[in-house]
C-alpha cells in the first residue's frame, strides 16, 4: 500500500493524484516522479537515502532529476494545476496567501556559484516565493506557484534605474507570483493576501492593472492624493494619520500568535485580543521616486485599521494597517477583510513543515539544475501535509474519520498503539493527536497544538509500525 493523504484515500495514491500529470518527456519519467513521491511522502522527514527503500531507488530518483525535460516547474506544475482546479470548484472565495522564504544551502560549496546571497550576504541559496490557496475557513487546498529566485549581487556604482529596469530585481517576485498564480474564473473571487514586504505601489498598481483583488499590511506610510476628510475640521495628507483618526465601525476578537524574541521583533505571549475596527476610502498619490514599475496615475483604495483596545500589562499593542481593493464599508465587511488576512500565517506553517519537517535545505545536490525538481517535490508532500494538520483544527476535525484522508491500515495501527483496540473509529482530530503522542507530545490542554517537529517524529514512528503490520499480513511494504 502506498501512502496517500487526501480525499478518498484508498482510491488513488497520493503521487498520482499530485504528480500524475506531469510532462516529463517520458511517460516513463512520470511513472518514476510518482513512485518516488510516495515513497517521500511515507518517509517525509530524513535524508534521501533514508526517504529511499534502497541503492536501486535512489539511483533512480538521481537519474530522474538528472534528465534535462525534469526541471522545477515541470514537477510541481501538475498540483499547481490540481490546486487552481480545485479552488475553481470551491466558487465564491479562495485566499492566495504569498511569502518568501530563504532557502539556504551554503552547506554545499559546489553550488556557491550556482545560487544567490542569502541570510547577511555570506550564505547563499534560494528566495523561495510560495503562494498557497486556502479557503476563508483555513481549508487548504495547495499551492497554486512557487518562484524560486537567485538574488544577484548589485554592482556598487548602479543607478537606481538600471536596478528598477533590472529583470531580476527582487521586488519583482511579488507581482510575478500573482502572474503565475492565475486569473480568477467568472464567479469567483481570488483575494491575494501578504504581509508587509508587498507594500509597494507597483504590486498594488499591477493588481489595479489586472483587476485583481489583495489584502496586503501597510509597510510604510504614504501621501495622499489630494486632502482626505475624517470630518470637517479634520484634514489629512499622509495615509497614516488618516487611518488612526478615522471612525470606529465596531469591535472584534483576533487570535493573536506567540511569538519568540528576535532582533526586530519582542516576545510575544498568544492571547485573544479585543480590537476596535475602522475603514475608509482612500486615495494614494503616485510616489515622487520610482521603485518600479507602474503608471503614473493615484490609486483608489480603502484602508482597514485595527487597534488592540486593552493590550496586558508589558505586551505591545496589536496594530494591523490593512490595504484593499475590495469595497469595506461597514463593520461586517471590515471584519471579513481582518478575517481574511489573519490566514496569512498559515503559508509560514509551510515554510515550518518545508525545512524542519520535510528537511528541505539538507539536501546535498551539487548540481543547481538537479536540486530544483526536488525543491518542488518536498515543497508539494509539505503542503499536503499541512492540508492534513489544518484538518486536524477545522471546526468538523471531530467528526470527520480518518480514513477520509488516510489509508485505513494506518489508522488502524494508531487506533491499536493508543488506544489497544485497532478496530476503533478515530475521528481526524483524534488521529493526529495520537500521532502527536507518538512523536513525543503529551497532549496536555496547556501544551497547545503539537508542531512540526512532533508530528514527523510521530509520522515516521508510525510508518515503520504500519511496516511491520504489512509484514506480518505478508503484504506489501510502504
Amino acid at each position: 500500500m502506498d501512502v496517500v493523504i487526501g480525499k478518498k484515500a484508498k482510491d488513488i495514491s497520493f503521487g498520482q493524484l499530485h504528480f500524475g500529470s506531469a510532462c516529463l518527456g517520458d511517460a516513463r519519467r512520470t511513472r518514476r516522479l510518482v513512485k518516488m513521491a510516495d515513497r517521500i511522502m511515507a518517509t517525509p522527514g530524513g535524508s534521501l537515502p533514508h526517504k529511499m527503500r534502497n541503492w536501486a531507488e535512489l539511483t533512480g530518483l538521481y537519474r530522474l532529476v538528472k534528465a534535462p525535460r525534469v526541471t522545477h516547474a515541470a514537477v510541481i506544475q501538475a498540483h499547481c494545476q490540481r490546486t487552481r482546479e480545485l479552488a475553481e470548484q470551491m466558487g465564491g472565495v479562495v485566499l492566495r496567501l504569498h511569502d518568501t522564504t530563504e532557502l539556504d544551502y551554503s552547506h554545499v560549496p559546489a553550488l556557491r556559484e550556482q545560487l544567490g546571497q542569502v541570510g547577511d550576504g555570506h550564505g547563499f541559496g534560494y528566495l523561495c516565493h510560495n503562494t498557497l490557496a486556502v479557503t476563508p475557513g483555513r481549508e487548504v487546498l495547495g499551492l497554486v506557484s512557487q518562484l524560486l529566485h537567485k538574488r544577484r549581487e548589485v554592482p556598487k556604482d548602479e543607478t537606481g534605474r538600471e536596478k528598477r529596469e533590472h529583470p531580476r530585481r527582487e521586488s519583482r517576485l511579488w507581482p510575478a507570483g500573482v502572474a503565475a498564480s492565475g486569473t480568477a474564473p467568472p464567479g469567483c473571487l481570488w483575494v491575494d493576501v501578504a504581509d508587509r514586504g508587498a507594500d509597494t505601489f507597483e504590486f498594488l498598481a499591477d493588481q489595479h492593472q489586472r483587476n485583481g483583488r489583495y489584502v496586503i499590511r501597510c509597510a510604510r506610510d504614504r501621501a495622499l492624493a489630494g486632502e482626505d476628510h475624517v470630518a470637517a475640521d479634520r484634514i489629512h495628507r499622509y495615509l497614516l494619520d488618516y487611518t488612526r483618526n478615522l471612525p470606529a465601525l465596531g469591535e472584534k476578537t483576533v487570535s493573536v500568535r506567540r511569538q519568540q524574541k528576535t532582533r526586530r521583533k519582542a516576545r510575544r505571549q498568544a492571547r485573544e485580543a479585543v480590537v476596535r475596527v475602522e475603514a475608509g476610502p482612500v486615495s494614494i498619490a503616485v510616489p515622487h521616486f520610482a521603485a518600479g514599475e507602474y503608471p503614473g496615475q493615484p490609486l483608489e483604495l480603502w484602508v482597514v485599521h485595527v487597534r488592540e483596545v486593552s493590550p496586558p500589562p508589558g505586551e505591545e499593542a496589536l496594530e494591523w494597517i490593512l490595504l484593499t481593493n475590495v469595497a469595506t464599508e461597514n463593520l461586517e465587511q471590515a471584519c471579513q477583510r481582518v478575517d481574511w488576512y489573519s490566514c496569512r500565517p498559515m503559508v509560514e506553517e509551510l515554510h515550518k513543515g518545508m525545512k524542519t519537517g520535510c528537511r528541505i535545505e539538507s539536501m546535498q545536490f551539487e548540481h543547481a539544475e538537479r536540486l530544483e525538481p526536488m525543491i518542488g517535490l518536498l515543497s508539494v508532500v509539505s503542503a499536503v501535509l499541512l492540508q492534513l494538520r489544518q484538518a486536524a483544527r477545522g471546526k468538523d476535525a471531530d467528526a470527520t474519520p480518518a480514513t477520509d484522508l488516510l489509508p485505513p491500515l494506518f489508522v488502524e495501527v494508531l487506533g491499536g498503539w493508543r488506544y489497544k483496540d485497532p478496530n476503533r473509529p478515530m475521528s481526524v482530530y483524534e488521529f493526529c493527536m495520537a500521532l502527536a503522542r507518538l512523536g513525543g507530545h503529551l497532549n496536555r490542554k496547556s501544551d497547545g497544538f503539537p508542531g512540526w517537529l512532533t508530528l514527523w517524529r510521530g509520522w515516521e514512528d508510525l510508518r515503520l509500525m504500519v511496516m511491520g503490520a504489512q509484514a506480518i499480513r505478508g503484504g506489501k511494504c510502504v
